[in-house]
């Protein structure tokens, strides 16, 4: 748990992080990628925490990687990097720094340990976990082997270190589809989320698609019932959903997507009012880029992903402390499954 009054006690020692509407005017370019969901009055809050970061980030050769569910101060004010775990994995590989802060949740940060094990990689919170990647473990995968002898095991980025050594090889949700239909098998195993698997198996007829009964508590909540309604009270608007809701979400919406793929089309689309079904944070992130679209309708937020915050960034890139460490010979187990995921969706072009 964070002793949180000795942390800004400790901070507050070190840096001036009253807020300051001079600072925040000076850094307003910065500002100008969020100012539509980021008040004034909150940006001088932000600002003194984002040039304290930012300026410490040179000083320790770090990078921040930043996942599109991190709030907008996050998201545009410190992150060097930003997209979906896919993009954040491939990005891990290619950072020249010596450190890494992921902005994520936890299963994130140790895939980027995985995949630069000499770098050091920093998680501002480890209490940031994931309720999907908490829902098996690597006996749950050798249990759907016993199941079903002979079939590979596609295992969601979205899962422990552990539970990736015990796969034949990872997917996000951008290319789960892909992924499984590469496969050399005409039965696939999917862990741990049902509901993406659902998904790839009507999109994947070819395959027979298994799955662990795994699902994340944000995408879990919408029903269809919920767009069918909210269309009759808002008609008019694009209801853009994530594949790790149930199958009835995505066959109600009118386009499903990664997050990496919800940016895309909403970017190349263009629609007046949108309703992004997904974590909050996503229309946040995009609202400044796209003044046309006018982002509707609630949303449900990740309590993990809200863990991160400019206080405890701060403190981890000061103190050093947070440091992702993985088991050698499960990490080598591990890298494997995360690389031929890399190395299929190069080849596959995604």
């Amino acid at each position: 748990m964070f002793d949180l009054p000795a942390q800004r006690a400790h901070l507050s020692e070190k840096y001036d992080l009253a807020p300051s509407p001079e600072l925040a005017e000076s850094m307003s370019d910065i500002y100008d990628r969020m100012s539509r969901v980021v008040s004034p009055v909150d940006w001088a809050i932000y600002a003194p925490y984002v040039k304290a970061i930012n300026d410490l980030k040179a000083e320790r050769n770090a990078v921040i990687l930043g996942h599109n569910y991190m709030t907008p101060e996050i998201y545009h004010g410190i992150s060097d990097f930003g997209g979906d775990s896919l993009q954040l994995a491939i990005k891990a590989t290619e950072v020249e720094a010596d450190v890494i802060v992921q902005c994520g949740v936890h299963f994130m940060a140790e895939t980027s340990k995985i995949l630069s094990p000499r770098k050091t990689v920093l998680m501002p919170d480890m209490e940031a976990g994931c309720s999907l990647a908490e829902s098996i473990t690597a006996e749950g995968i050798e249990e759907m082997r016993r199941r079903y002898p002979g079939a590979p095991v596609v295992s969601y980025v979205n899962t422990t270190a552990e539970v990736k050594a015990a796969s034949d090889i990872c997917c996000t949700s951008s290319n789960a589809a892909q992924i499984v239909a590469a496969q050399d098998s005409d039965t696939v195993i999917m862990t741990p989320d049902q509901y993406l698997a659902q998904n790839v198996a009507r999109d994947v007829p070819q395959k027979n698609v298994v799955w662990w009964e795994g699902s994340c508590i944000v995408h879990e909540q919408y029903s269809a019932k919920d767009l069918r309604d909210f269309r009759e009270w808002n008609p008019g608007t694009r209801l853009i959903a994530h594949p790790e809701c149930t199958p009835d979400v995505v066959a109600e919406a009118d386009f499903s997507g990664s997050t990496s793929g919800i940016i895309k089309y909403v970017t190349d689309e263009k629609p007046e009012k949108a309703l992004l079904i997904t974590e909050c944070s996503m229309a946040s992130n995009i609202a400044d880029q796209l003044p046309e679209v006018e982002f509707v309708g609630p949303c449900n937020m990740c309590p993990y992903m809200k863990k991160i915050t400019l206080e405890k960034v701060l403190f981890a890139l000061d103190t050093m402390t947070g440091q992702v460490e993985v088991d050698a010979a499960v990490a080598d187990k591990a890298r494997l499954s995360v690389q031929r995921m890399i190395d299929l969706s190069r080849k596959l072009g995604i």
